[in-house]
């Protein structure tokens, strides 16, 4: 038996949610919210099953790293069906189904799935393969594979997924990547990279003495991030051990970004990125 498993990385305004923009509760309503029937809705339209084909077994609202969403969970046809749905846009940000005829417990799955990638016979079929895995994140990074080395691409198993392990080195810019890009759909489900023994400028090596600015900070962390603006974004400057840094994050379309960028040459140090559901 197979586990059918849609994960649809959406929500163009989470980010606004969680950097403080989205309407909050006042007087314990939930006015600034869709509402659980306008969720449920619109889970039962992007799944394409009539209303009253549907049970619903699980239908509230949810919070997850700040971010209100509507979990909904139902069973049509032979399948059992899971929304999450943001509270405030409407947006669908998961989906997931499964068959309900004789399956397995979830723990039984896990074992499978797990095994089988271990062995070495996970099913190709629908996967997206190890080349195209290694294509995605050189893309995202904008690294040529002429120009890496020790790459490493390696199928695995995480929380219930099946993913790619890309990891490589660039010599040219002395940093490291690591990348999970799901197997199913090519989504990266998390990445970073850092500057390996990177030497930061000092105050007294600079000609001027002088550090970028906040604002410039937050342009080099936003060009990383296409879509993302300043409302996303949070950014301070510190101090790590005599060395002046900005650090911050980028919470955008259901991603964190987390980095640290030198103060004075405005090169990025470290760079992360994950879902907020993870």
């Amino acid at each position: 038996m197979k586990n059918k498993l849609l994960i649809i990385s959406a929500g163009l305004l989470l980010a606004a949610s969680v950097a403080g923009c989205a309407p909050t509760v006042q007087n314990g309503t939930q006015a600034a919210y869709i509402g659980v029937e306008d969720a449920k809705a619109t889970a039962l339209s992007a799944a394409q099953v009539d209303s009253a084909d549907a049970q619903f077994s699980v239908a509230e609202l949810s919070d997850h790293n700040g971010v209100l969403y509507y979990e909904l969970d139902f069973t049509a046809g032979g399948q059992n069906y899971r929304y999450a749905i943001d509270a405030v846009t409407g947006t669908v940000i998961e989906s997931g189904t499964t068959s309900n005829t004789t399956a397995p417990t979830q723990q039984q799955t896990a074992v499978q799935g797990e095994a089988s990638v271990q062995q070495g016979t996970a099913v190709t079929s629908g996967q997206i393969g190890e080349d195209e895995a290694k294509r995605i994140a050189l893309a995202d990074a904008g690294v040529q594979e002429a120009d890496t080395s020790y790459m490493h691409v390696r199928l695995d198993y995480d929380d219930g997924v099946v993913v790619y392990d890309v990891e490589f080195y660039v010599a040219s810019t002395n940093t490291e990547y690591d990348y999970e890009i799901h197997a199913a759909d090519g989504t990266i489900r998390s990445m970073d990279y850092d500057a390996e023994n990177y030497a930061p400028q000092q105050p007294g090596n600079e000609s001027s003495g002088t550090t970028k600015t906040e604002a410039e900070a937050r342009s080099i962390a936003l060009a990383k991030v296409p879509g993302a603006t300043e409302s996303d974004i949070r950014l301070y400057l510190d101090n790590d051990d005599g060395r002046l840094q900005y650090e911050g994050s980028i919470v955008y379309q259901g991603m964190k970004y987390e980095f640290e960028i030198d103060a004075y040459s405005g090169a990025i140090r470290e760079w992360d990125a994950e879902s907020v559901f993870d």
